[in-house]
């Protein structure tokens, strides 16, 4: 065990109340404090200034989710990127990641170098996509897979980390 570890930007400590009240808005993210400071029996100032710290810390952010199907794109992708030299994945994983079409982007072990899913309104968009990430320099080839259908499109459910 590492007690001695430097803590670093990225340890934050979260406890028992503080997944509860984030497993409320998780569920619901229009639940008010006063029904989350019902349901575990504290105060509405407690679970306002947890929610304050969680925000400051970047653990939860206040966001609207769009259905992306109900407001025109239907087209959904898998590529992977395979980069040389490998020197250059950081500044094109960045070039990527400015892309509005991307809604996810990793670096990846295998036989290609990064994962990118993307959201285009059609397949000539997802083409017009394809064909600007292959003109990015270091970009050797991609590989896209279409997704004809998304069956769930979730968050991490809270209950599966062991707290």
């Amino acid at each position: 065990m590492e007690k001695n570890r430097a803590k670093s930007k990225t340890d934050i400590h979260l406890d028992e109340m503080d997944f509860a009240i984030l497993n409320y808005l998780q569920a619901d993210g229009r639940t008010s404090f006063t029904v989350i400071a019902e349901k575990l029996d504290v105060s509405i100032g407690t679970i306002r200034t947890r929610f304050n710290r969680l925000l400051e810390e970047k653990v939860i952010s206040i966001i609207g989710r769009v259905d992306p199907a109900k407001v025109g794109f239907r087209c959904y992708a898998h590529i992977a990127v395979f980069i040389r030299p490998a020197t250059l994945k950081e500044q094109i994983a960045q070039a990527i990641a400015a892309m509005p079409e991307v809604s996810f982007l990793a670096g990846t072990s295998g036989d290609y170098d990064l994962e990118v899913d993307v959201m285009c309104r059609d397949n000539d968009h997802l083409e017009h996509f394809i064909n600007e990430i292959s003109k990015v320099e270091g970009i050797f080839q991609t590989k896209t897979t279409i997704y004809f259908k998304v069956y769930k499109y979730a968050q991490p459910e809270l209950g599966l980390l062991d707290h």
